[in-house]
């Protein structure tokens, strides 16, 4: 009797947006010195660039590390002429680097959102089924067929806001192909765990 081809992936995070986590206050020339290049989820994460300066309008900050997948991204965010956070709308699994296009009249700091993403496979998959454990809010779970900035959400789950309440699915026949690979778009604080079964 032949053994089930079905595996499991966990996913459990609980760590909070944090406004400096990968930049402290510093006023770099060009590269910023990291205080952290990834996040304690194992997850990938939203950053923002607040400035402390009121005038660095147009100036930038360019980030670079890797996606979900572990490829190579980047993503440039153009800080305001008032000091205020700018976020950015893609998923940082790493920090390689942060490099300013000129020096700040402020201190700038760089951090995480609470919009994160992780992998389930990078690679063709079919979703049999979950189990996700709500946090203390309700909140939507996107299913992407391919990286959380590029890809096409394919269905989306919501928590049910009530702190360890679990839901659980199996979906029927041979499930739900990911041709793309299977990433997973969450708000930290709606979900404590997920566990994604998967052929």
């Amino acid at each position: 009797m032949a053994g089930s081809d079905v595996k499991v992936q966990l996913i459990s995070d609980e760590v909070a947006a944090d406004d400096n986590f990968i930049v402290t206050a510093a006023r770099p020339n060009t590269t910023a010195t990291l205080a952290n290049s990834s996040f304690a989820s194992g997850g990938a994460r939203l950053l923002a660039v607040s400035t402390a300066g009121t005038s660095d309008n147009g100036k930038t900050t360019t980030i670079t590390g890797t996606d979900v997948f572990g490829s190579t991204i980047s993503e440039i965010i153009t800080s305001t002429g008032s000091a205020e956070a700018v976020n950015g709308a893609k998923y940082f699994l790493t920090v390689t680097s942060v490099v300013c296009s000129a020096q700040y009249a402020g201190n700038i700091i760089v951090g995480s959102q609470a919009g994160a993403a992780q992998s389930v496979l990078a690679n063709r998959v079919r979703l049999r089924g979950y189990s996700i454990v709500s946090g203390g809010s309700a909140g939507i779970v996107e299913f992407v067929d391919g990286t959380p900035e590029d890809g096409t959400v394919l269905f989306k789950a919501r928590t049910i806001g009530t702190d360890n309440t679990t839901v659980d699915n199996t979906i029927p026949d041979e499930g739900i192909v990911f041709e793309n690979g299977l990433s997973i778009k969450y708000t930290v604080g709606t979900i404590d765990l997920m566990n994604f079964f998967y052929a």
